[in-house]
């Protein structure tokens, strides 16, 4: 799969242990989260209505990895969390 991003919508964010989360253009269909830190973080993705938090128990990113998750109809939050902290890219965009 090839990932289109959008352009001029990356975000670059510093998780830590205390969730944090942000908007995403609900249009686009995925978002790729690239880990430029030296510690784990985790993600989720999912609506405002939901308010869950992202938890040691979502998906992780590993340092110096980069994964393209496919959002779902009416997602528009991104939530991100790191036990040690770390540097994380977050870029919304097609799959295809």
């Amino acid at each position: 799969m090839a990932f289109y991003p959008h352009r001029s919508l990356n975000r670059s964010v510093s998780p830590s242990v205390t969730s944090a989360s942000l908007k995403v253009d609900i249009n686009n269909k995925a978002v790729r989260f690239a880990n430029a830190g030296r510690n784990i973080c985790y993600v989720r993705i999912g609506t405002p209505d939901s308010g869950t938090p992202a938890t040691t128990n979502d998906t992780p990113v590993l340092p110096g990895e980069s994964i393209v998750l496919r959002k779902g109809i009416g997602e528009d939050t991104v939530s991100f969390i790191s036990a040690s902290g770390t540097t994380l890219h977050i870029q919304p965009g097609e799959e295809y």
